[in-house]
């Protein structure tokens, strides 16, 4: 065990850079969305049991091969003229950490705490100096059995979830010298005013003025894979045409309100959602940068887990694009007055529909348990407040989907040990203590 009781030990810190150069004076103009998400953080955490071509010098080399792809990620932050966030694509690079765990990859997954698996994506804030600050920290960190972890956390005004997710998918298509499923599309105007905007967004707008808390509270987080099997009887307990995400979301909605005391009634949470094929013209999969909707859906908790799925399912399948695009025109007008970015995520519940991410398609080799990863984990920082529940797909194919819970400490506690949750015996993961 290392001094002081850590598992982890960093032992070099250097910096990856791309094996092709950037064009000179090549610069990345973030969008309005891209900046109102300035007051948070993305932290994945990707597993990877052992295998032959797993070794840290060969994923440096693939890194810095599917880098050149990335000139926003190695760049450096600075102002543009018109004083927004511009990246200025000059090889600067990211930063790279390389550490150890003291234990097997099962007993980590066994045994680690939200706070110690946040020691797998090391990050630091940026300082006075943007330009000498890399919006990328990637760790690569060795298990005693030569599993590997691959920590990602990047500014979420670089990329949202399923950007992230896709970058660390290409690096494992260039580790097996495979084509880039989903390359990389940067095109900043992609959210431009139109000619006639119409910059109305309620939530945004309510959000921008009430988002301060008077006190944060200290929270925690835990992680709960449920099964195929698992979620299949969760929908036909419901007995209600419910989707994974629409039916988990329901029933820890329902279960974290009552935790917190909130009294059954009618309730509104606020849902995350990617748009990019949800357009009339839909973005590639690879759009590089912020391409989500936020949006208030609304239901009576007392009417049952059931009524409460199918009022969320109702409600994603009913968002339209003039809301996608008045939101967006609505962060323009934002930027244009000069207002600076507020608390996106919280300080009410909020819940990310990830479910669509192909997370699980990052395979760095083509055979094999060191081929798809082990578990994949997903966290968002400055999500201070009532909290964030983000559902993504799991390692088992189907239905099966992790739950990843990021509440006050004592709501957490609470929600670890619900019988309406454990009833579906979901591998709970990465809890705190007691």
């Amino acid at each position: 065990m290392p001094a002081g009781g850590r598992r982890v030990t960093v032992f070099a810190k250097s910096t990856a850079v791309s094996v092709s150069p950037v064009r000179p004076g090549k610069t990345y103009p973030l969008s309005a969305l891209d900046e109102l998400m300035g007051r948070h953080t993305l932290h994945l955490v990707f597993y990877y049991r052992p295998g032959p071509t797993l070794d840290r010098e060969g994923l440096k080399e693939s890194l810095s091969e599917v880098l050149s792809h990335y000139p926003a990620v190695t760049g450096r932050l600075g102002r543009g003229e018109d004083g927004g966030w511009t990246v200025k694509c000059n090889d600067a690079g990211v930063r790279l950490l390389d550490a150890r765990a003291s234990v097997t990859l099962e007993e980590w997954l066994g045994s680690a705490t939200a706070e110690e698996e946040m020691e797998l994506a090391c990050w630091e804030p940026m300082g006075e100096d943007p330009s000498i600050w890399s919006p990328y920290y990637i760790q690569i960190t060795e298990f005693e059995d030569k599993a590997f972890a691959i920590g990602l956390s990047c500014t979420h005004m670089h990329a949202d979830p399923t950007c992230a997710i896709l970058l660390v998918r290409a690096w494992a298509d260039s580790h097996r010298r495979a084509s880039i499923a989903y390359a990389p599309f940067f095109h900043p105007p992609a959210f431009l005013p139109r000619p006639d905007p119409r910059p109305d967004h309620p939530l945004l707008s309510l959000k921008s003025s009430s988002s301060a808390l008077a006190a944060a509270p200290k929270m925690s987080s835990a992680t709960f894979r449920f099964s195929d099997l698992a979620v299949k009887s969760l929908l036909a307990d419901l007995q209600a045409d419910a989707s994974p995400f629409s039916a988990l979301a329901a029933l820890f909605w329902s279960r974290i309100a009552r935790a917190s005391g909130v009294p059954p009634g009618p309730g509104e949470l606020t849902l995350f959602v990617d748009f990019r094929k949800r357009m009339h013209a839909p973005l590639p999969h690879g759009f590089y940068g912020n391409a989500l909707h936020f949006s208030r859906a609304r239901a009576d908790l007392a009417d049952g887990v059931a009524h409460v799925a199918d009022h969320l399912g109702r409600h994603v399948a009913g968002l339209q694009e003039e809301e996608f695009w008045a939101a967006a025109e609505w962060a323009y007008e934002r930027r244009r007055r000069g207002e600076e970015a507020f608390q996106m995520y919280g300080p009410e519940l909020t819940c990310l529909a990830l479910d669509h991410v192909t997370a699980y398609g990052a395979a760095f080799e083509k055979e094999g348990e060191g081929g798809r990863p082990a578990h994949v984990s997903c966290r968002v920082g400055g999500a201070d407040g009532e909290g964030v529940v983000v559902v993504l797909p799991a390692a088992e194919e189907g239905a099966a989907r992790t739950v990843v819970v990021t509440l006050p400490e004592e709501v957490a506690k609470t929600i670890c040990r619900d019988d309406a949750i454990l009833r579906y015996g979901p591998t709970v993961m990465f809890a705190g203590r007691g």
